[in-house]
């Protein structure tokens, strides 16, 4: 069964299993979106701070393409979460000696790379999903995002001796 969008023309026709995938990666994305605002609140690193929201705005950005995809919009190609690698920051910001700003915010760090493996791993099986080419290209451009979200939270990591 299809759901028919309003305004027809080029607007795609979801089947009911894509429209619960739409669903569940907008919810998903907006809880990213909420995670990295509030890991940037809590971050004590500044440069950690500034890479929680760079990721946090493209997580936004992720949230609207979505929500486009839920309305019978598709993204043009490489626009729909195409972006910059947020990168981290260079230069270490801590020693390897052990400290409680150092624990912390690797906590936060490990918590937001486990989430990123998460929804990344949710729009792998979501491009399997979809009868479309331009709504598999789309999602397969916000999986690599959400994979250079992990890359660059790694980077930190390992640049400040918190990966194992």
């Amino acid at each position: 069964m299809k759901f028919i969008l309003k305004g027809g023309g080029d607007r795609p026709m979801w089947m009911q299993k894509e429209m619960a995938y739409l669903k569940d990666l907008k919810s998903k994305e907006q809880l990213c979106v909420e995670k990295y605002r509030k890991y940037a609140e809590q971050a004590l690193d500044p440069a950690l701070k500034g890479l929680f929201e760079r990721i946090g705005q493209v997580e936004q950005r992720h949230v609207q393409v979505v929500e486009g995809m839920l309305n019978g919009t598709l993204p043009q190609q490489n626009a729909a979460g195409a972006q910059q690698n947020p990168q981290a920051p260079m230069q270490a910001t801590y020693s390897q000696a052990p400290n409680p700003a150092k624990q912390q915010d690797a906590y936060l760090c490990q918590d937001a790379l486990g989430m990123e493996k998460l929804v990344s791993g949710e729009y792998e099986t979501a491009i399997f999903e979809f009868c479309t080419p331009e709504a598999r290209a789309a999602l397969n451009q916000l999986q690599k995002d959400e994979q250079q979200h992990g890359e660059a939270l790694y980077q930190y990591m390992q640049r400040n001796a918190m990966a194992s």
